[in-house]
């Protein structure tokens, strides 16, 4: 789905809002953002885990082959919901700024 990109952009958004810096790597943008959110109250688990918890189903859906490897409606239907929530808390986030 092209909302799990979104995410990660929303990320790298509030990264960049926050420390002036730009990070590319998936890898570099869930550690950053995780120490960056560390200490908010305001985020739940499910948020803080997202990034990492998004790109392991985009590896599912995009490499994956044979058991488990299917990606169910459901799924996806929860991963679409939680990058919708996920995006619009950055957003809260950054108007905050």
């Amino acid at each position: 789905s092209d909302r799990l990109p979104r995410r990660l952009h929303a990320a790298q958004a509030l990264i960049s809002e926050l420390t002036g810096r730009a990070v590319k790597t998936h890898a570099g943008v869930r550690s950053e953002f995780h120490r960056l959110v560390r200490g908010d109250a305001s985020l739940n688990d499910t948020m803080r885990d997202f990034l990492g918890a998004s790109y392991n189903l985009k590896a599912i859906a995009d490499y994956e082959t044979g058991q488990g490897s299917d990606v169910s409606p459901e799924r996806a239907a929860r991963a679409i919901l939680e990058a919708r929530l996920f995006v619009a808390k950055i957003a809260v986030m950054l108007l905050a700024q």
